[in-house]
């Protein structure tokens, strides 16, 4: 299995003190990096949730949101303190009175301290229901990175296999183009009335080869396709040694371009590159 950098997932907690959601996103990263946005009473879960992701993930950068919304326990479960409610606006007549002046604001008898009271929260129990909502959403999280890396293997397997055939269709090809050369030189004797001696056609004929000899870079071409395939199928972190293996595989095609004398050869260099880069573009999202 191998994972995308790429993904987003979403989960919903409700229970009796509100309701919670909790995100996670990440983009492409050359390391983990992780961002927390998390309320004021629960930034001391910050590390724990670090750890976490660092246990699952190594590469990308990962921002993780946490909203409550607990208004539905501010609107059940407010409780008046009536006696110092009566105590407070008695004392504010009293001082109305000598006063002489003056309105009683009820606003300012309800924020009081103490006036409107709400049940003070088991944080505690909060914070573990949170943590068990946050391993839910990590598992989504990474199954998410799953499929999206299924995708991009895919992707990855057909652009091997394209180069595969165009290498092989560099080397059914290499024959004929000795031949064409061959050829060529014989007219250009004839053109300048120059009588070509066998040993001599030979000769050049042997150095034309060795300049133009792409055995070894198509060889080398296959055997880094192979070890591509080998690495995709051991999955896991494999994003790195993938972007190796593409600079060698272009390494190899731009050799194949520097040695070609034939037009279909020089078409086969470019559209290697151009499957090369569209493999590159895509491992770029892998972890």
């Amino acid at each position: 299995m191998i994972y995308s950098m790429t993904a987003f997932a979403r989960l919903e907690i409700k229970q009796e003190w509100g309701d919670a959601i909790w995100e996670i996103r990440s983009v492409n990263q050359r390391y983990l990096e992780t961002f927390f946005r998390l309320p004021e009473q629960f930034r001391g879960l910050e590390n724990t949730l670090r750890e976490k992701l660092r246990q699952k993930l190594t590469r990308g950068k990962i921002e993780c949101t946490l909203r409550i919304d607990n208004k539905k326990q501010t609107a059940t479960e407010l409780n008046l303190n009536k006696a110092l409610a009566q105590q407070v606006i008695q004392s504010l007549q009293w001082i109305k009175q000598q006063a002489g002046e003056g309105e009683i604001n009820l606003n300012d008898v309800l924020r009081y301290p103490g006036v409107v009271e709400a049940p003070e929260q088991d944080l505690d129990l909060i914070s573990q229901q949170l943590l068990s909502g946050f391993d839910a959403l990590l598992t989504d999280f990474i199954a998410m990175r799953a499929r999206e890396g299924e995708k991009v293997q895919a992707l990855i397997e057909q652009r091997l296999t394209a180069i595969s055939i165009e290498a092989d269709k560099v080397r059914s090809k290499m024959p004929d183009i000795l031949q064409w050369q061959r050829d060529r030189l014989l007219q250009r004797f004839e053109e300048i009335n120059l009588q070509a001696e066998p040993q001599r056609l030979e000769q050049e004929m042997v150095l034309v080869a060795q300049r133009v000899d792409v055995a070894e870079e198509l060889d080398r071409l296959q055997l880094h396709v192979k070890e591509t395939q080998t690495i995709l199928q051991k999955g896991g972190a494999i994003g790195r040694k993938l972007d190796f293996m593409m600079q060698e595989l272009n390494r190899e095609s731009n050799t194949l371009a520097s040695k070609s004398i034939n037009t279909e050869v020089t078409n086969s260099a470019v559209e290697l590159k151009v499957l090369i880069e569209q493999m590159r573009e895509q491992i770029q999202n892998l972890e």
